[in-house]
């Protein structure tokens, strides 16, 4: 089984999943420099149902969120270094989504049963309004305190 989906593919894999009654957990974010904020975040979205889900923004998203020397890591790479965790069922290779109406249509689209955000989550209220519209319900992981991919980097020093 492939992990890595793109948007054209997910319709399939989607109703797929729904004809097997299992919940889905949604999640997204860049995910540049993996590290145990991210991996604790994962494995904690994934015991809140059955299918995790992950969206993963493309190098341009990336480069507007973190900086002009961002990604460090081409999304593809990133993707397969998700893909890797076995906790985590699918990662959604995103274009180029530049509204706030973009995400929402790819919620519904998808219509999780779970969001899963961390506590201190930027874009929250967003989310919980995507969640809302999707008859999702959101759920929030506690934020694990470690370094942050943009300090380490800083840290390993490529910034």
């Amino acid at each position: 089984m492939n992990k890595i989906i793109t948007l054209q593919k997910i319709t399939q894999v989607i109703k797929s999943v729904h004809n097997t009654g299992k919940s889905i957990v949604l999640v997204g974010g860049c995910f540049d420099i993996l590290h145990i904020g991210h991996i604790k975040f994962l494995e904690e979205a994934k015991k809140m149902g059955d299918i995790l889900f992950v969206l993963l923004e493309n190098d341009s998203k990336v480069r507007k969120l973190k900086g002009k020397n961002r990604p460090y890591f081409a999304q593809k790479e990133r993707a397969q270094v998700l893909a890797s965790l076995s906790y985590v069922d699918y990662v959604i290779l995103l274009a180029e989504m530049n509204k706030d109406r973009d995400y929402e249509q790819l919620v519904m689209q998808l219509k999780p049963d779970i969001i899963a955000v961390t506590e201190n989550d930027p874009l929250l209220k967003k989310k919980k309004h995507q969640a809302d519209v999707a008859g999702s319900r959101l759920k929030t992981v506690p934020f694990i305190k470690t370094f942050s991919s943009s300090r380490l980097a800083k840290i390993l020093g490529m910034e």
